[in-house]
């Protein structure tokens, strides 16, 4: 059974940092792209970073020099570091796995999601 349980959402400041976490099981880790997408209400679902089998790595612009994504495939688990919060930040944060290792920003191309964790910034 696929499972993807996304961890480390809150409320902070504007400023200030969260590090979330998905820990995968139930596939092959390593033969998926892997990347985190959010949410806000009344908005479409948006890439955030997605990270390649290769270890490359794609961010949105809104998000460039202030979030990292990284993997440790030892533990099959997905981060996101987020520095330098925004109030816009604030959304429903998703983890989501897509077969075939390379990654698209296009959230109808992934093949399994998290249920979300909240991360809120205030001003």
């Amino acid at each position: 059974q696929v499972q993807l349980v996304e961890s480390g959402g809150g409320s902070v400041q504007a400023g200030g940092s969260l590090r979330l976490s998905c820990a995968a099981s139930g596939f092959t880790y390593s033969s998926y792209c892997m990347g985190w997408f959010r949410q806000a209400p009344r908005e479409e679902r948006e890439a955030v970073a997605t990270i390649d089998n290769d270890g490359s790595t794609f961010y949105a612009d809104s998000v460039k020099g202030r979030f990292t994504i990284s993997k440790d495939n030892a533990k099959n688990t997905l981060y996101l570091q987020m520095n330098s919060l925004k109030p816009e930040d604030t959304a429903m944060y998703y983890c989501a796995a897509r077969y075939g290792g390379y990654c698209t920003p296009f959230a109808l191309e992934y093949d399994y999601w998290g249920q979300g964790t909240q991360v809120t910034v205030s001003s």
